[in-house]
Protein backbone atom coordinates (compact mmCIF):
# COMPACT_ATOMS: atom_id res chain seq x y z
CA UNK A 1 0.00 0.00 0.00
CA UNK A 2 3.14 2.63 1.40
CA UNK A 3 4.34 1.75 -2.51
CA UNK A 4 0.83 2.72 -4.44
CA UNK A 5 0.54 5.84 -2.26
CA UNK A 6 4.08 7.34 -3.08
CA UNK A 7 3.88 6.70 -6.17
CA UNK A 8 0.40 8.26 -6.70
CA UNK A 9 2.47 11.17 -4.74
CA UNK A 10 5.44 11.21 -6.97
CA UNK A 11 3.84 11.18 -10.04
CA UNK A 12 0.29 13.25 -9.25
CA UNK A 13 3.36 16.68 -7.35
CA UNK A 14 5.60 16.15 -9.71
CA UNK A 15 3.73 16.52 -13.04
CA UNK A 16 0.73 18.12 -11.18
CA UNK A 17 3.08 21.01 -10.41
CA UNK A 18 4.40 20.92 -13.89
CA UNK A 19 1.30 21.52 -15.57
CA UNK A 20 -0.36 23.50 -12.87
CA UNK A 21 2.80 25.85 -13.42
CA UNK A 22 1.70 26.51 -16.68
CA UNK A 23 3.98 23.66 -18.45
CA UNK A 24 2.78 21.78 -21.30
CA UNK A 25 2.75 17.59 -21.30
CA UNK A 26 2.79 17.24 -25.14
CA UNK A 27 6.75 17.91 -25.55
CA UNK A 28 7.25 15.25 -22.54
CA UNK A 29 4.66 13.19 -23.94
CA UNK A 30 5.70 13.34 -27.22
CA UNK A 31 9.99 12.80 -26.42
CA UNK A 32 8.76 9.83 -23.69
CA UNK A 33 9.03 6.80 -25.65
CA UNK A 34 12.48 7.39 -27.26
CA UNK A 35 14.20 8.57 -24.44
CA UNK A 36 12.25 5.78 -22.39
CA UNK A 37 13.86 3.68 -24.59
CA UNK A 38 17.43 4.87 -24.31
CA UNK A 39 17.75 5.12 -20.88
CA UNK A 40 15.28 2.24 -19.84
CA UNK A 41 17.66 -0.06 -22.32
CA UNK A 42 20.91 1.66 -21.51
CA UNK A 43 20.09 0.78 -17.63
CA UNK A 44 18.56 -2.43 -18.12
CA UNK A 45 21.21 -3.41 -20.66
CA UNK A 46 24.28 -2.41 -18.11
CA UNK A 47 22.35 -4.11 -14.85
CA UNK A 48 22.10 -7.45 -17.11
CA UNK A 49 26.31 -6.92 -18.37
CA UNK A 50 27.13 -6.24 -14.41
CA UNK A 51 25.67 -9.43 -12.47
CA UNK A 52 24.40 -12.67 -12.54
CA UNK A 53 20.84 -14.15 -13.96
CA UNK A 54 20.54 -14.98 -10.23
CA UNK A 55 20.87 -11.55 -9.33
CA UNK A 56 18.92 -9.61 -12.46
CA UNK A 57 15.96 -12.29 -11.74
CA UNK A 58 16.10 -11.28 -7.84
CA UNK A 59 16.15 -7.58 -8.90
CA UNK A 60 12.59 -8.44 -11.00
CA UNK A 61 11.26 -9.94 -8.17
CA UNK A 62 12.69 -7.68 -5.71
CA UNK A 63 10.11 -4.81 -7.26
CA UNK A 64 7.14 -7.02 -6.53
CA UNK A 65 8.79 -7.66 -2.84
CA UNK A 66 8.49 -4.33 -2.12
CA UNK A 67 4.96 -3.73 -3.07
CA UNK A 68 3.95 -6.97 -1.26
CA UNK A 69 6.46 -5.70 1.70
CA UNK A 70 7.93 -8.22 4.38
CA UNK A 71 7.02 -11.61 3.51
CA UNK A 72 7.11 -12.51 7.82
CA UNK A 73 3.79 -11.18 9.48
CA UNK A 74 2.79 -11.29 13.38
CA UNK A 75 1.25 -14.67 13.23
CA UNK A 76 4.30 -16.07 11.11
CA UNK A 77 6.53 -15.63 14.47
CA UNK A 78 3.82 -16.76 16.38
CA UNK A 79 3.88 -20.13 14.24
CA UNK A 80 7.40 -20.27 14.18
CA UNK A 81 7.83 -19.94 18.23
CA UNK A 82 4.99 -22.96 18.10
CA UNK A 83 6.99 -24.79 15.56
CA UNK A 84 10.27 -24.24 17.69
CA UNK A 85 8.49 -25.64 21.00
CA UNK A 86 7.21 -28.24 19.55
CA UNK A 87 10.72 -29.70 18.44
CA UNK A 88 12.24 -28.45 21.31
CA UNK A 89 10.12 -30.14 23.22
CA UNK A 90 10.03 -33.46 21.29
CA UNK A 91 14.27 -33.17 22.00
CA UNK A 92 14.49 -32.53 25.42
CA UNK A 93 11.77 -35.91 25.71
CA UNK A 94 12.84 -37.87 23.27
CA UNK A 95 16.43 -37.06 22.44
CA UNK A 96 17.59 -36.14 18.78
CA UNK A 97 16.20 -39.83 17.85
CA UNK A 98 12.47 -38.78 18.35
CA UNK A 99 13.72 -35.74 15.83
CA UNK A 100 14.53 -38.06 13.29
CA UNK A 101 11.45 -38.50 10.94
CA UNK A 102 10.76 -34.90 11.07
CA UNK A 103 13.96 -33.45 10.57
CA UNK A 104 14.94 -35.98 7.71
CA UNK A 105 11.62 -35.46 5.81
CA UNK A 106 9.95 -32.25 7.15
CA UNK A 107 7.63 -32.39 4.06
CA UNK A 108 6.29 -35.13 5.76
CA UNK A 109 6.24 -34.62 9.36
CA UNK A 110 3.12 -33.99 11.03
CA UNK A 111 5.01 -31.22 13.11
CA UNK A 112 6.05 -29.10 10.04
CA UNK A 113 2.98 -30.15 8.11
CA UNK A 114 0.78 -27.62 10.62
CA UNK A 115 2.91 -24.81 9.41
CA UNK A 116 2.82 -24.51 6.21
CA UNK A 117 4.43 -20.90 5.24
CA UNK A 118 7.43 -22.05 7.20
CA UNK A 119 7.60 -25.65 5.58
CA UNK A 120 7.38 -23.73 2.05
CA UNK A 121 9.89 -20.83 2.66
CA UNK A 122 13.33 -21.67 0.43
CA UNK A 123 15.88 -21.31 3.74
CA UNK A 124 14.09 -21.76 7.03
CA UNK A 125 13.10 -25.58 7.07
CA UNK A 126 16.68 -25.86 5.87
CA UNK A 127 18.33 -24.07 8.44
CA UNK A 128 15.88 -25.62 11.28
CA UNK A 129 16.62 -29.31 9.93
CA UNK A 130 20.44 -28.16 9.52
CA UNK A 131 20.95 -27.48 12.83
CA UNK A 132 19.15 -30.79 14.63
CA UNK A 133 21.44 -32.87 12.66
CA UNK A 134 24.67 -31.09 13.81
CA UNK A 135 23.03 -33.00 17.32
CA UNK A 136 23.45 -35.81 15.34
CA UNK A 137 26.76 -35.63 14.72
CA UNK A 138 27.82 -35.01 18.43
CA UNK A 139 28.33 -30.83 17.65
CA UNK A 140 26.53 -29.37 20.38
CA UNK A 141 28.99 -26.66 21.63
CA UNK A 142 26.58 -23.87 22.25
CA UNK A 143 28.82 -21.44 21.14
CA UNK A 144 30.22 -23.45 18.39
CA UNK A 145 26.99 -24.26 17.01
CA UNK A 146 25.83 -20.33 17.43
CA UNK A 147 28.84 -20.02 15.30
CA UNK A 148 27.83 -22.37 12.46
CA UNK A 149 24.34 -21.16 12.18
CA UNK A 150 25.26 -17.51 12.41
CA UNK A 151 27.40 -18.13 9.38
CA UNK A 152 24.87 -19.74 7.06
CA UNK A 153 22.20 -16.61 8.12
CA UNK A 154 25.00 -14.17 7.09
CA UNK A 155 25.91 -16.58 3.38
CA UNK A 156 21.92 -16.51 3.25
CA UNK A 157 21.55 -12.60 3.68
CA UNK A 158 24.47 -11.77 1.67
CA UNK A 159 22.62 -13.57 -1.57
CA UNK A 160 19.49 -11.74 -0.65
CA UNK A 161 21.16 -8.29 -0.38
CA UNK A 162 22.54 -9.08 -3.82
CA UNK A 163 19.51 -7.74 -5.74
CA UNK A 164 20.05 -4.80 -3.33
CA UNK A 165 23.26 -3.63 -4.42
CA UNK A 166 22.56 -4.18 -8.03
CA UNK A 167 19.26 -1.94 -8.32
CA UNK A 168 21.19 0.99 -6.31
CA UNK A 169 24.13 0.95 -8.95
CA UNK A 170 21.54 1.34 -11.33
CA UNK A 171 20.17 4.44 -9.50
CA UNK A 172 23.41 5.68 -9.51
CA UNK A 173 23.58 5.82 -12.79
CA UNK A 174 20.40 7.12 -14.47
CA UNK A 175 21.36 10.26 -14.25
CA UNK A 176 24.43 10.16 -16.44
CA UNK A 177 22.53 7.91 -18.63
CA UNK A 178 19.72 10.90 -19.13
CA UNK A 179 22.32 12.65 -19.84
CA UNK A 180 23.44 10.71 -22.89
CA UNK A 181 20.10 10.06 -24.15
CA UNK A 182 20.06 14.58 -23.84
CA UNK A 183 23.10 14.25 -25.62
CA UNK A 184 22.14 12.21 -28.57
CA UNK A 185 18.72 14.81 -28.70
CA UNK A 186 21.09 17.49 -29.10
CA UNK A 187 23.00 15.96 -31.79
CA UNK A 188 19.47 15.53 -33.68
CA UNK A 189 18.76 19.04 -32.99
CA UNK A 190 22.11 20.28 -34.11
CA UNK A 191 21.56 18.11 -37.04
CA UNK A 192 18.13 20.01 -37.93
CA UNK A 193 19.39 23.84 -37.35
CA UNK A 194 17.78 25.27 -40.25
CA UNK A 195 14.22 24.40 -38.83
CA UNK A 196 12.06 27.13 -37.48
CA UNK A 197 12.34 28.41 -33.84
CA UNK A 198 9.47 26.66 -32.66
CA UNK A 199 10.06 23.55 -34.10
CA UNK A 200 13.92 23.68 -32.51
CA UNK A 201 12.71 24.57 -29.21
CA UNK A 202 10.52 21.15 -29.68
CA UNK A 203 13.75 19.42 -30.12
CA UNK A 204 15.69 20.98 -27.24
CA UNK A 205 12.82 20.09 -24.76
CA UNK A 206 13.00 16.92 -26.05
CA UNK A 207 15.96 16.11 -25.55
CA UNK A 208 16.41 17.73 -21.70
CA UNK A 209 13.49 15.07 -21.58
CA UNK A 210 16.01 12.52 -21.15
CA UNK A 211 18.08 14.08 -18.47
CA UNK A 212 14.97 14.90 -16.67
CA UNK A 213 13.97 11.31 -16.98
CA UNK A 214 17.19 9.88 -15.67
CA UNK A 215 17.54 12.09 -12.74
CA UNK A 216 13.37 11.25 -12.09
CA UNK A 217 13.68 7.67 -12.48
CA UNK A 218 16.98 7.73 -10.21
CA UNK A 219 16.13 9.16 -7.16
CA UNK A 220 12.27 9.04 -7.50
CA UNK A 221 11.56 5.20 -8.03
CA UNK A 222 14.89 2.98 -8.55
CA UNK A 223 16.54 4.42 -5.05
CA UNK A 224 13.34 4.35 -3.01
CA UNK A 225 13.11 0.12 -4.80
CA UNK A 226 16.27 -0.43 -3.44
CA UNK A 227 16.31 1.37 -0.15
CA UNK A 228 12.83 -0.48 0.35
CA UNK A 229 13.92 -3.42 -0.60
CA UNK A 230 16.71 -3.80 1.75
CA UNK A 231 15.21 -2.65 4.35
CA UNK A 232 12.38 -5.75 3.64
CA UNK A 233 15.17 -8.09 3.39
CA UNK A 234 16.98 -6.87 6.82
CA UNK A 235 13.19 -7.30 8.22
CA UNK A 236 12.76 -10.98 6.96
CA UNK A 237 16.12 -12.25 8.03
CA UNK A 238 15.62 -11.32 11.76
CA UNK A 239 13.09 -15.05 11.03
CA UNK A 240 15.73 -16.38 10.48
CA UNK A 241 17.64 -15.17 13.86
CA UNK A 242 14.89 -16.42 16.04
CA UNK A 243 15.38 -20.06 14.96
CA UNK A 244 19.06 -19.23 15.92
CA UNK A 245 18.39 -18.44 19.40
CA UNK A 246 15.62 -20.54 20.22
CA UNK A 247 18.14 -23.24 19.17
CA UNK A 248 21.09 -21.99 21.08
CA UNK A 249 19.21 -22.09 23.83
CA UNK A 250 18.46 -25.27 23.91
CA UNK A 251 22.05 -26.30 22.96
CA UNK A 252 22.44 -24.78 26.35
CA UNK A 253 19.67 -26.88 28.15
CA UNK A 254 17.03 -24.58 29.09
CA UNK A 255 12.99 -25.94 29.08
CA UNK A 256 11.87 -25.69 26.08
CA UNK A 257 9.38 -22.27 27.59
CA UNK A 258 12.72 -20.39 28.31
CA UNK A 259 14.08 -21.17 24.77
CA UNK A 260 10.89 -19.73 22.95
CA UNK A 261 10.83 -17.17 25.60
CA UNK A 262 14.58 -16.25 24.28
CA UNK A 263 13.47 -16.41 20.52
CA UNK A 264 10.06 -14.04 21.36
CA UNK A 265 12.41 -11.10 23.18
CA UNK A 266 14.02 -10.69 19.75
CA UNK A 267 11.06 -10.44 17.64
CA UNK A 268 10.81 -7.03 16.00
CA UNK A 269 8.52 -5.30 18.32
CA UNK A 270 5.97 -4.44 15.87
CA UNK A 271 5.04 -7.91 14.99
CA UNK A 272 5.95 -9.31 18.71
CA UNK A 273 3.72 -11.31 20.09
CA UNK A 274 2.96 -10.85 23.82
CA UNK A 275 3.65 -13.43 26.27
CA UNK A 276 0.27 -14.49 27.15
CA UNK A 277 -0.59 -15.25 23.58
CA UNK A 278 2.83 -17.58 23.13
CA UNK A 279 1.98 -19.36 26.61
CA UNK A 280 -2.06 -19.70 25.39
CA UNK A 281 -0.71 -20.92 22.24
CA UNK A 282 1.94 -23.72 24.06
CA UNK A 283 -1.21 -24.82 26.09
CA UNK A 284 -3.09 -25.59 23.07
CA UNK A 285 -0.34 -27.48 21.71
CA UNK A 286 -0.01 -29.92 24.69
CA UNK A 287 -4.09 -30.23 25.22
CA UNK A 288 -4.42 -31.36 21.32
CA UNK A 289 -0.84 -33.70 21.88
Amino acid sequence: MNFVIGLLMVFGLVFGGFVLSGGSMAVVLHALPYEGMMIGGASIGSLVVANSFAIVKGSGKGILTVIKGAKWKTDDYGDLLSLMYELTKVYKTDGILGLDDHIENPKESSIFQRYPKILADHFAPELITDSFRMLAMQFDDKYETEDVINRKIKKHHHEAMGPVGALTVMADGLPAIGIVAAVLGVIKTMGSIDQPPEILGGMIGGALVGTFLGVFLAYCMVAPIAGRLGQIVDEDGVFYTIIRDIFVAMVADYPPSICVEMGRANIPTSMQPNFYEVEEAQKELAAAA
